[in-house]
């Protein structure tokens, strides 16, 4: 295993905080790392630190000769007049990539829509940066760094850039360093995980610590039970600390006059206790807030479609009358349908059509769709954003609704205020269980130290302000949650907190995402967006990828189909609803066998306690009665006993797995 890449007690600070300290890392060929942390807590100042774009303070960066590194950063600096083709194969005649399949399949999976002779300046935001990862991907490089790489990518895209990076680095040649917060992404590709845990202000601001770097092997699922069981051992640490921390400060506190003849050593002893104390961890937890009561009826979609040429057509027409009459002399009020602002898509064909859709109280519903689908236009015709073309939309009395947007330009009318003055704007006090709280210890349970409290919005962070955006949303007390990409900019504590909310709040919710482990974890049912029609998903995002294909397949050999009479996608529908009813019996049959494996292991687990406290009993006597060989061989017993305890517990956790892959 070659040699790539080191880092030796690194130290970084930036102005007065200290970022890093004493970082010691390394990569080596075959090594697929996926980095993760808290937002601000330093993840990207260590990417800059291993690709040399950041001199640290201290400490030595090594590399390799002869290593190649390509990087994707999270924002591009594309000259707008370049074409996608400069940008993706700059100096390359197209003869030289165009024969190569392994270039061809990153332009099919990750720029399909993209023509090559298209302006950088003429894309949209997302195709910027699927075009920047094909840039990256289409280096010959060895070693890999990407900021992000899953951002604005749809489930297949995520999927296609999961299994080009396994097979890519299969061969145990190369390296692979990503940051992301795409769970299935991490669990998929990367097999070990480096955190990066944030510094802290240390007692009083007085004495900052700086940030470090825990490694764990294994992907996301390893990352969290190593990391559970080190938190078990860092607490039973903790615990010991506390209870010589209370003894230290009742000595200290035992009167003045005694307190100045007491050693120095035990008084210096105490103070370094009181000044290392960590800073109470950050809960990330959000009580459910006060909910407005529904009705019977939240939203209903009713053979609704939606087309942006009809939708052009009636404003224009609307805009025509209005000047008509004001032109009369009569006064005109222009009625806009939607909140819709800017130059509309030119669409001609209709993006949705017979579309049917009810939303019950307490619904968790999950939305999938490639990009341009139609998902977002799906949230505006449910949040009244857009009128359909045609169809009707009826929304409960009693509905309260909310939506958390892509993007966090809401926050730009509220950019001078300070994180806890703009939650202050929303409420200044609401009731959380049973507790009331201020706006500044609402931000302060969603992770905002005291410092970042008390910075303006307008120089947050993207994963604080989404954090903020989220909280001002939640606050208002709505009933109806709709989610577009929520994910986005939130490391994965502050995705575990969101979850563990979404999970107590008693109202509707829509999630429009492309997080396989967000959909599966928040919502009981998913539907997608496929070809203009929303579909039901009884396989979940399985069924999902699978229908994707065959629409790929069907739209491919449809020419051949209709010229032989025949009605490929219909033929494809048929078949993809009598494989599904096919597969929900050979699921629920799955499910079954493995909650009878989860329940045989519960019981056998069950016996292996009581086994192992009888064994406990007789250490007991034996060590009593001083006899040391039986105390040996009871000692070893144990020790199997534990060994098949583990074993249980790691066919409950598989068992478990599998009841909820096929549940």
């Amino acid at each position: 295993m070659a040699h790539i890449l080191n880092i030796e007690n690194v130290s970084v600070t930036l102005g007065a905080r200290p970022i890093l300290g004493e970082v010691s890392l390394s990569l080596h060929d075959g090594s697929r790392i996926g980095v993760v942390g808290p937002n601000g807590g330093g993840k990207s100042t260590l990417l800059k630190v291993l690709t040399g774009a950041l001199a640290p303070d201290s400490g030595r960066v090594t590399i390799a000769n002869g290593s190649r590194i390509a990087v994707l950063s999270q924002t591009d600096e594309f000259d707008p007049e370049l074409t996608v083709r400069e940008v993706v194969h700059p100096g390359v005649e197209t003869y030289t990539w165009a024969t190569d399949p392994v270039i061809r399949s990153i332009h099919n999976g990750l720029i399909p829509d993209v023509s090559m002779s298209r302006k950088v300046g003429e894309l949209s935001g997302g195709q910027r940066r699927r075009v920047a990862l094909a840039a990256v991907l289409c280096v010959d490089a060895n070693v890999l760094v990407l900021d992000e790489p899953t951002n604005h990518l749809d489930v297949e895209g995520i999927t296609f850039l999961a299994d080009h990076l396994s097979q890519r680095f299969a061969g145990g040649e190369g390296a692979l360093v990503v940051v992301t917060h795409d769970r299935w992404f991490l669990d998929a590709v990367c097999e070990r995980i480096w955190e990066v845990v944030p510094g802290n202000d240390g007692a009083g601001g007085r004495n900052p610590q700086p940030g470090y770097v825990q490694t764990y092997d294994g992907g996301y699922a390893a990352y969290i039970l190593q990391r559970a069981e080190r938190a078990r051992i860092e607490q039973q640490r903790q615990e010991k600390r506390a209870n010589l921390l209370r003894k230290e400060l009742a000595w200290l506190r035992r009167g003045a006059p005694a307190r100045t003849s007491k050693p120095r050593f035990r008084i210096d002893a105490a103070n370094e206790l009181i000044a290392n104390e960590p800073a109470p961890r950050d809960s990330l937890e959000l009580a459910k807030t006060a909910s407005a009561r529904l009705g019977k009826k939240v939203i209903d979609l009713e053979d609704a479609a939606f087309s942006w040429a009809e939708y052009r057509a009636r404003e224009e027409a609307n805009a025509k009358q209005v000047d008509a009459e004001e032109a009369d002399g009569q006064p005109a009020k222009r009625e806009i349908s939607g909140a819709v602002s800017g130059e509309l898509p030119m669409q001609d064909r209709p993006v949705l059509h017979n579309v049917t859709l009810r939303l019950a109280p307490g619904e968790r519903l999950g939305v999938l769709g490639a990009n341009g689908a139609g998902k977002s236009t799906l949230l505006g015709l449910l949040n009244g954003n857009l009128q359909p073309t045609s169809g009707t939309v009826t929304r409960g009395k009693t509905v309260v609704l909310a939506t958390l947007s892509q993007e966090t330009r809401e926050l730009d009318e509220v950019d001078e205020l300070r994180v806890v003055e703009a939650v202050n704007a929303v409420a200044s006090r609401v009731m959380v269980g049973k507790k009331e709280l201020t706006a500044s210890q609402l931000v302060e349970m969603l992770g905002f130290t005291r410092e970042r409290a008390w910075t303006r919005v307008a120089e947050l962070s993207g994963g604080e302000r989404r954090r903020l955006q989220l909280l001002r949303l939640i606050i208002g007390e709505p009933n109806v949650l709709l989610l577009d990409e929520p994910t986005n900019d939130l490391d994965t504590d502050t995705l575990a907190a969101v979850e563990d909310l979404l999970d107590s709040w008693a109202g509707t919710l829509v999630i429009v995402s492309h997080d396989r482990y967000l959909l599966e974890r928040a919502t009981d049912h998913q539907v997608a967006v496929i070809g203009g029609t929303v579909r039901d998903l009884p396989g979940g995002v399985e069924e999902y990828l699978r229908l994707a294909a065959e629409a790929d397949g069907s739209r491919s050999g449809d020419s051949a189909g209709l010229a032989g009479g025949r009605e490929p996608s219909e033929k494809v529908a048929a078949g993809a609803r009598e494989n599904s009813e096919l597969e929900n019996v050979k699921d629920s049959a799955k499910e079954r066998l493995a909650h009878k494996a989860m329940a045989r292991a519960e019981r056998k687990i069950a016996r292996l306690h009581e086994k192992r406290d009888s064994l406990g009993l007789q250490q007991a006597d034996a060590a009593q009665k001083g006899d040391y060989e039986r105390l040996a061989v009871l000692g070893k017993e144990a020790a199997d006993i534990e060994s098949d305890i583990e074993e249980q517990e790691a066919q409950w956790l598989a068992a478990a797995e599998e009841a909820e892959r096929w549940g």
